[in-house]
């Protein structure tokens, strides 16, 4: 009888994998739990995101509109939108399981 434990070891990874993957939710909008984390995390180190985008979207207006309206700082905005929008394109972080870096 041939050995499948290799495959059955394979397996137990993926589905260990898939488990791991977040639930989709009602609304794909929702900012992952791991996202939030980082974000609320005083110690996490931050960085400048600098692109161009079409003034006709009215990005900035609407960013320093739902700023006045939440108090969720202008950089958590952007940061959730963006990382919202490439983990649902199968492009999550790879941070480690500590998810944010003390200084």
């Amino acid at each position: 009888m041939p050995d499948h434990s290799l495959y059955a070891h394979r397996l137990r990874e993926i589905a260990d994998a898939l488990d791991a993957e977040p639930q989709p939710t009602v609304n794909a909008a929702t900012p992952h739990p791991d996202t939030l984390e980082v974000i609320s995390n005083r110690h996490t180190k931050r960085g400048q995101l600098n692109y161009a985008v079409p003034e006709a979207l009215e990005l900035q207006r609407r960013i320093r509109r739902f700023h006045a309206d939440t108090g969720l700082p202008h950089g958590d905005i952007v940061a959730m939108a963006v990382d919202t929008w490439l983990r649902a394109k199968g492009y999550p972080p790879s941070f480690p399981q500590s998810k944010a870096e003390a200084p």
